[in-house]
């Protein structure tokens, strides 16, 4: 017995490989390191890291370029324009350390972790 295979049946299936490899790009973004989840910080800029979500809190590092970070919380804070748009989400990356999620490539307009308690 033949298969019959549609025109719908080939256009279904090429979205659903379109779909997939849109996802397998996203993901090669976030990496697993000692069971943390890394997210690389925009490439060709050294990120500040502040004390808390805003510019008006100081400054207590700069990562070096093509720097990858877990992300363990997020929060609102100070809008922000960068690489990745303009946000007002804070990523803390340790305890009293945060960098705006503008430019951390995390694939998400939106929280991608839970919010800071």
């Amino acid at each position: 017995m033949a298969i019959e295979e549609t025109a719908e049946t080939v256009a279904t299936s090429d979205a659903a490989n379109a779909t997939h490899a849109a996802i397998a790009t996203e993901a090669a973004d976030v990496e697993t390191t000692a069971g943390a989840i890394t997210y690389p910080t925009a490439p060709g800029y050294q990120v500040n890291v502040r004390s808390g979500p805003g510019t008006n809190h100081r400054v207590v590092k700069v990562l070096p370029y093509n720097t990858r970070v877990p992300i363990r919380c997020q929060r609102h804070g100070e809008k922000v324009s960068g690489p990745y748009g303009t946000t007002d989400i804070w990523d803390s990356i340790a305890p009293g350390q945060y960098v705006s999620d503008a430019y951390v490539r995390t694939g998400s307009d939106g929280f991608v972790t839970v919010p800071c308690g």
